[in-house]
């Protein structure tokens, strides 16, 4: 029945850390919509513990086993990129229900494959592009539409984390620092980041000029103090248009030792918003951290914090979550909502292709110099416009 609960199964669900430890299991077990039947582990002694943990049924080491059990409708895929596709192929061959966190996949044409798939298999798919359910978001984007700013003139971007702060890094976290893993600052930092401000707008990028770096080549890694190189960048920096002619300038980083965090500021004809992030997470990334809105009109010297009318935007309450888990748990409960009754209130796989496509634009623009703009139909080039010019020696 639809008002039975959605019985959900998590691959990559540690009982000791990780982010699905952090906010998929606790915003999985605040709300009545989900009952965890099914965690999933690379050991069979953490898959029990876990189970324990989290009240499920069923321990797996398998991911194909858990995907194909009768107890389970929905497969949360909660592991290192590099992973994703074979799991979520494993999920969609056993016709189930699945939400892939982001990145969805290492490359593009991975990401597409996956989607195929999905239509084929004909089940609710989902990417966890969480920070467009985060309340403040949400509120600050039916403000922009309400005309709080007037016509949007420029959209200002910083972002930094305290990843590999003073150079260093746990060593859980080192495959981050390969290119060809697609798990680095652009693709994280970077796709969690420039989601959120095109849909904060309600408008895409219609032209962009990038140029990506990699400030911090050697990295050593916490445990054994031992070196490792860095060949994904950790820096962004990304001038672009917007539909409708406003300015987007974005510098985005990691590495960054002292106050990291997040602001996104858009002015306007009327007015000013900025959705900041604050609390000890702010570094971690706007789709983790708290955020705040703050807002100036007119001439108004000084920015205002814009509180959310009571619990305004959700109908989860936040009672016992952080700000990272009660925003997961607003992206589930729109999920179960999608499944049980239809619609689109999460982003879906083929939302999350045109990230990777974006994506794909900031690496070739800054590869070969050149400012891309988006072709007819909303795809960005896939090589460059025109040649590079060589430089004289």
């Amino acid at each position: 029945m639809a008002t039975e609960p959605i019985r959900i199964g998590v691959v990559g669900a540690s009982p000791d850390r990780g982010w699905a430890a952090d906010a998929h299991l606790p915003a999985l077990r605040h709300l009545p919509q989900y009952m965890i039947t099914a965690v999933g582990t690379r050991r069979a002694d953490s898959a029990h513990r876990a189970a324990r943990r989290y009240g499920a049924a069923h321990a797996f080491t398998d991911p194909r086993s858990l995907a194909a059990h009768p107890d389970v409708e929905l497969v949360a895929i909660v592991v290192k990129v590099p992973d994703h596709a074979r799991l979520v192929e494993a999920a969609l061959a056993a016709g189930k229900h699945v939400l892939c966190e982001w990145p969805l996949a290492r490359t593009t044409e991975e990401a597409a494959r996956l989607t195929a798939a999905a239509h084929g298999a004909g089940v609710v798919n989902a990417v966890g592009l969480q920070a467009r359910h985060a309340p403040t978001v949400v509120r600050a984007r039916e403000l922009i539409r309400q005309g709080y700013v007037g016509r949007v003139t420029s959209v200002t971007v910083y972002s930094t984390r305290g990843v590999a702060a003073g150079g260093r890094l746990p060593a859980a976290f080192a495959y981050t620092l390969d290119s060809t893993n697609g798990a680095g600052t652009l693709e994280v930092a970077g796709g969690h980041t420039l989601d959120a401000v095109q849909y904060l707008l309600g408008r895409e990028m219609t032209g962009l000029s990038a140029a990506l770096s990699v400030q911090h080549p050697r990295i050593t890694l916490d445990e054994d103090a031992r070196q490792t190189g860095a060949t994904s960048p950790d820096h962004v920096a990304l001038h672009a248009t917007l539909e409708g002619g406003a300015a987007l300038v974005v510098h985005i980083h990691d590495a960054k030792n002292s106050g990291a965090g997040t602001r996104i500021e858009i002015s306007g004809t009327q007015g000013e918003l900025a959705v900041v992030s604050t609390g000890p997470r702010s570094g971690s990334g706007l789709q983790i951290s708290e955020l705040a809105l703050l807002g100036a009109q007119g001439t108004e010297p000084s920015w205002q914090e814009l509180p959310l009318p009571g619990s305004w935007g959700t109908a989860v309450p936040a009672d016992g979550l952080d700000a990272a888990q009660h925003t997961m748990a607003v992206q589930y409960a729109a999920l179960a909502a999608d499944i049980r009754e239809g619609g689109s209130r999460v982003p879906r796989f083929a939302d999350g292709i045109e990230l990777h496509r974006l994506l794909d634009a900031v690496r070739l623009s800054s590869a070969t110099g050149c400012r891309l703009e988006r072709r007819a139909g909303g795809r960005w080039p896939v090589s460059s416009p025109w040649p590079r010019r060589r430089r004289s020696r």
